[in-house]
């Protein structure tokens, strides 16, 4: 996770550099082929390496991924184009979560670390479909800027030269939505590593809520493109997704206390639901405040804060189920969403005052 961090950030030079079709390859060989010496030992001496590498690649995949989908399609329907993507990512999360698991029980670990190297492999012929180095679509309508930094990539220098645009993009713009992304994601992950290891007294709640809490992400990613596409809510999802995400986690944790799976399950599924929306209009909205050409550090800011916010939820909320038992695992994980939700409103009330 150290590693898949760390590389996300210097993605956005690495698009420059090589543009996203290479980009890409490179991500899925870093992911794929060290995966094949697995097999050889579980030595921490082949395994530390070779999860480096692995993070390596998976850091450079989701950014280039994510950034990818935003420059290919306009940005009015950019938000179903982004809910699409995620469904994309998921769809293989809610199929090998758990039949990964029991290949390994049925199969050994050997098939399953080879299909594990071979499965980014496979994506390399698809790769050549795309073209080298993929400009921003402008929106339709609007017209090209010429002579700025910051427009379309139809905008020109002085000298008829395609113009660069601007490399950055104002921190101001963007800690609203990384911080929302950081907490949610720190929750929801939280809630994932918790999960497998709940108690005897809710037999099956394992299995069935991480199942529920994968579906429901994919379902909450792909509304919450549609309906800020449809209704122009893209950027006022955030916050009552935050709320939905608050109250799943505080659902499962009743039903931990009184020893009901479906009350868990269905408090997952809310978890997920809410962690899903606020994936895609988070990401959205940083694709917005970017600006055309700046795709790959909009996608950067948001894939550090998911991936640093799963990291860090797993830690937190494995100590407090060791301190003080699940319930109040999924306690704080609803505190936490709570808590950048009501930041989040002081912020917006004081930006409304100062602008009043």
């Amino acid at each position: 996770m150290a590693a898949t961090v760390l590389s996300q950030l210097g993605v956005p030079a690495l698009l420059r550099a090589v543009g996203h079709r290479a980009s890409l390859a490179l991500g899925a060989l870093a992911l794929g082929l060290p995966a094949a010496v697995l097999p050889l030992s579980p030595s921490p001496g082949l395994l530390v390496p070779v999860a480096i590498a692995r993070g390596i690649g998976f850091g450079i995949l989701t950014v280039t991924g994510a950034a990818l989908v935003s420059d290919l399609v306009e940005p009015r329907v950019r938000g179903r184009a982004t809910g699409i993507y995620g469904i994309a990512v998921g769809l293989p999360q809610l199929a090998l979560l758990t039949g990964g698991v029991w290949a390994w029980s049925r199969l050994g670990p050997t098939p399953v670390l080879l299909a594990g190297a071979a499965l980014p492999l496979l994506a390399l012929p698809a790769m050549l479909l795309l073209p080298r180095r993929v400009s921003p679509v402008p929106d339709a309508g609007s017209e090209p800027v010429r002579g700025g930094t910051t427009g379309s990539s139809d905008a020109h220098d002085r000298d008829g030269r395609p113009a660069r645009p601007a490399r950055t993009v104002p921190w101001r713009q963007v800690v609203g939505p990384w911080l929302v992304m950081l907490v949610c994601a720190a929750s929801a992950g939280g809630v994932i590593t918790v999960l497998p290891l709940i108690g005897a007294g809710t037999t099956g709640a394992a299995e069935f809520s991480l199942f529920a809490l994968t579906l429901f992400q994919l379902v909450g990613r792909g509304a919450a493109g549609e309906l800020g596409d449809r209704l122009r809510l893209a950027g006022r999802i955030t916050r009552p997704a935050l709320l939905l995400t608050a109250i799943g986690a505080a659902v499962a944790a009743a039903g931990l206390l009184v020893g009901s799976t479906p009350v868990v399950v269905l408090g997952a599924g809310i978890v997920g639901l809410g962690f899903g929306a606020v994936q895609n209009d988070t990401l959205v909205t940083l694709f917005d405040r970017a600006g055309p050409g700046r795709s790959g550090t909009a996608s950067s800011v948001w894939n550090t804060a998911y991936d640093a916010g799963t990291g860090v939820g797993a830690t937190a909320l494995s100590v407090v189920l060791g301190a003080a038992g699940a319930p109040w695992s999924f306690a704080v994980a609803a505190g936490a969403c709570l808590l950048v939700l009501g930041a989040t409103w002081t912020r917006a009330a004081t930006t409304a005052r100062t602008v009043g």
